[in-house]
């Protein structure tokens, strides 16, 4: 196998999922100049329509025989979070860097296993957080961090599940609950928002939806060694509500900083809610920055502050950031490490935070 060794040479990349995140991606390395796609794999991709832009690339239903036959570079883990570290490892072990959707894993100690294989092989480990790569987060993020100490984060995002969501969200829900799949993204951002340490954890949820196969709804409270606290809330299913679906906002000292988006319910003329389209977890209208100064009279001495978002990177825009950050990664031997611990310990803290509600109690944190 290549190996995948740094230098200008193109990456021969193997991509492994091919549903919402993992079709973008792939359609991220067919463009690419410095990636080449040497197959597709899915269990169920010779009964799927492929993306006309895709149609040509070998398909596989068998990781091994994909792996075995491409001998990839690079290995793209777009399939659901159950296979993440049975794939990931078997990927590294034959020598292939690897771009992993999030969760890393649904357990720690896999998670674990999965950066330590990385280290010990040298092979590059990067993790689809996809708000990293964002310019308006990145923004919301260095705004916030002004605020002063401690903060309050309120963090959500439900979504109503219809049409091929339903399938996807039931699916999804096999392998984790919502608050510890999408909860990855925004515990980082606390992490990034804060810099302290977390040391607290309580979770509830409630089963709201008799074809899932736990906890469709999820709501959890972290607390953090500074004094900050910080809420996240999610839902998947056709009963959620499609009113403050979007929930972005930070509260310090200072004043508050807000992603405020455009909180309609249906697009007109269609089924699909905005609350379940992709599109809409990352996007930004603009961000509100409030100022807490008051004068004698006690009136604010600063009216707020609009950022526009106007001109921001849609969602295919993004995921080709991450790809080119992760060939950046691989030509110039970028070091991971924060990046790779980061994400397990947004892993750890969600999965906190789900133990907190199987035991009904808080947890604390090591």
């Amino acid at each position: 196998m290549a190996g995948g060794a740094t230098g200008e040479g193109r990456v021969r990349i193997l991509v492994v999922g091919l549903g919402n995140m993992g079709a973008s991606h792939a359609d991220a390395y067919h463009r690419s100049d410095g990636f080449e796609i040497v197959g597709l794999m899915s269990r169920t991709i010779r009964s799927r329509e492929i993306p006309e832009a895709l149609a040509g690339y070998p398909l596989f239903e068998d990781f091994e025989e994909a792996l075995a036959e491409t001998t990839p570079d690079a290995v793209s883990i777009n399939s659901y979070p159950d296979t993440h570290a049975a794939y990931a490892l078997r990927a590294m072990k034959a020598g292939a860097h690897v771009f992993m959707e999030k969760p890393i894993a649904t357990n720690v100690e896999d998670a674990e296993r999965i950066v330590a294989a990385a280290k010990a092989g040298g092979r590059k480990l990067v993790l689809g957080y996809i708000l990293r790569v964002h310019p308006s987060w990145q923004t919301f993020i260095e705004k916030g961090r002004g605020l002063g100490k401690p903060l309050v984060m309120r963090l959500n995002l439900n979504q109503q599940s219809s049409g091929p969501a339903w399938h996807w969200h039931r699916n999804l829900i096999d392998s984790l609950m919502p608050i510890v799949d999408c909860g990855v993204h925004y515990v980082d951002v606390m992490c990034q928002l804060t810099g302290a340490r977390p040391v607290r954890v309580h979770g509830i949820g409630a089963r709201l939806w008799d074809e899932a196969a736990r906890q469709n709804y999820g709501h959890m409270h972290i607390t953090f060694d500074d004094g900050s606290v910080g809420w996240y809330e999610a839902g998947w299913g056709p009963m959620m509500s499609e009113e403050a679906f979007f929930v972005k906002d930070v509260i310090g000292p200072k004043g508050a900083v807000t992603i405020t988006a455009r909180n309609a319910a249906r697009a007109e003329g269609t089924d699909r809610s905005d609350s379940a389209d992709i599109d809409r977890h990352t996007k930004t209208d603009a961000i509100r920055i409030h100022h807490a100064d008051v004068g004698p009279d006690r009136e604010f001495t600063r009216a707020d502050e609009i950022l526009s978002m106007d001109d921001e990177p849609g969602h295919q825009e993004l995921c080709d950031r991450e790809q080119e950050f992760f060939l950046r990664a691989i030509r110039e031997d970028l070091d991971l490490d924060a990046s790779m611990r980061a994400a397990v310990d947004s892993l750890r803290i969600v999965l906190a935070a789900e133990r907190s509600i199987l035991e009904e109690r808080a947890i604390t944190l090591d």
